[in-house]
């Protein structure tokens, strides 16, 4: 594909993501706002501000003692795309206004790199960085992709596939499969499916919380309803789209599908997934190790995988690192940040997710001529 300069420009700056369902997103954690403009949605689609707020609710700040104090709205603004209530085809721009910032909170950091952020790097790449908050480099980022998100699980929900996420583990705490109860990830601070899991964690968190630290976790996700046949050989691989999708999230270090890095440890014998004959029904599978792709396409079954999320790095004890100049400083990082980011970012996996499965989902009506003439017959 030949493309303008100026297409080659914007793909290069790494805020688009998608081919027919596709998004770009804008804004910084101190600036005006932040949102994003969804182009290749679908006309028709039942559509209000209320169906976007729900999600960007469950990323919302200051809603527990294990999230940051700042306190937003993270009110949702349709722009465009929407016409008495349904979807026009046309570009779909959101905007949430930041009404909380303190910059003042952050102007010492811009003379030092932080441990554990990107100050260094942005300055290595552009020469420059807003570092108020972080700027672009900031998990507030997430707020257009939750947005977008949201439209797209709605959308899927429409082809009866539905995506459930959830905490895995934080710190040292693991849900035990026998506790598993999705009525409880809103109903605990840490979006846990495991009540005595979840009330461990939070007493871990209070520990990391009074030695002024900070810890990370595992989010699993777990999607159904995909039908057998999504994704695509060699390079854009189910899976490989979504590792590129949830590694794009800011704070997550490891990504695997189904069995994953345990696959590596158990023999063929124990790894495949035998199929199961069934009458006028399609295909099933006696277990699912593969977390339901075989060969980057998905097979029908579940879509299994987690995402590894790092502490988070902005934590109030000593730390050493350098100045602009490279001479040895040691610094007390001050500011709203949260002691664990996982229960936030739980939504933000949902959501690239949803983005990912339904963008390939568009892409696959291409795929058999027999699509095609089911859509224009």
């Amino acid at each position: 594909m030949i493309r303008t300069k100026a297409e080659r420009i914007l793909i290069m700056a790494g805020s688009i993501f998608g081919t027919h369902f596709r998004i770009e997103t804008f804004g910084e954690s101190h600036g005006e706002g932040l949102g994003v403009v969804i182009d290749g949605c679908p006309a028709g689609l039942s559509l209000c501000a209320e169906d976007i707020q729900l999600y960007l609710n469950r990323r919302k700040p200051g809603q527990s003692k294990f999230a940051t104090p700042r306190k937003e709205a993270d009110a949702v603004e349709i722009l465009s795309g929407v016409f008495e209530g349904k979807t026009t085809g046309t570009p779909i721009a959101l905007l949430v206004r930041n009404t909380s910032q303190r910059s003042s909170d952050y102007s010492e950091i811009a003379s030092y790199y932080r441990p554990g952020h990107a100050d260094f790097t942005f300055d290595a790449k552009y020469g420059f960085r807003d570092y108020r908050g972080g700027g672009r480099s900031s998990a507030r980022e997430t707020i257009g992709r939750v947005a977008a998100g949201a439209i797209a699980a709605k959308l899927l929900k429409e082809m009866g596939i539905s995506i459930l996420t959830y905490t895995k583990s934080i710190g040292p705490v693991t849900i035990d499969p026998c506790h598993f109860d999705a009525t409880q990830i809103s109903q605990n601070p840490v979006a846990m499916p495991d009540a005595h899991a979840a009330k461990e964690a939070q007493t871990f968190l209070d520990c990391c919380i009074a030695q002024q630290d900070s810890s990370g976790g595992i989010i699993e996700c777990v999607i159904t309803g995909v039908p057998a046949g999504i994704g695509d050989p060699v390079f854009d691989k189910l899976d490989a789209s979504l590792a590129k999708a949830i590694f794009s999230i800011g704070a997550v270090k490891g990504f695997e599908i189904g069995d994953g890095f345990a696959a590596a440890t158990a023999r063929g014998s124990e790894n495949n997934d035998s199929f199961v004959p069934q009458e006028n029904a399609p295909l099933t599978k006696a277990t699912n190790h593969a977390g339901g792709i075989l060969g980057g396409i998905s097979d029908g079954s579940p879509i299994v995988f987690r995402a590894a999320v790092k502490p988070t790095p902005s934590i109030a004890q000593l730390q050493h690192t350098v100045n602009a100049d490279g001479e040895a400083v040691d610094i007390n990082i001050r500011g709203r940040h949260d002691p664990v980011v996982v229960p936030r970012a739980v939504v933000v996996v949902e959501a690239m997710a949803a983005i990912t499965i339904l963008d390939l989902m568009l892409r696959n009506t291409t795929a058999k001529l027999d699509h095609l003439k089911k859509i224009y017959e």
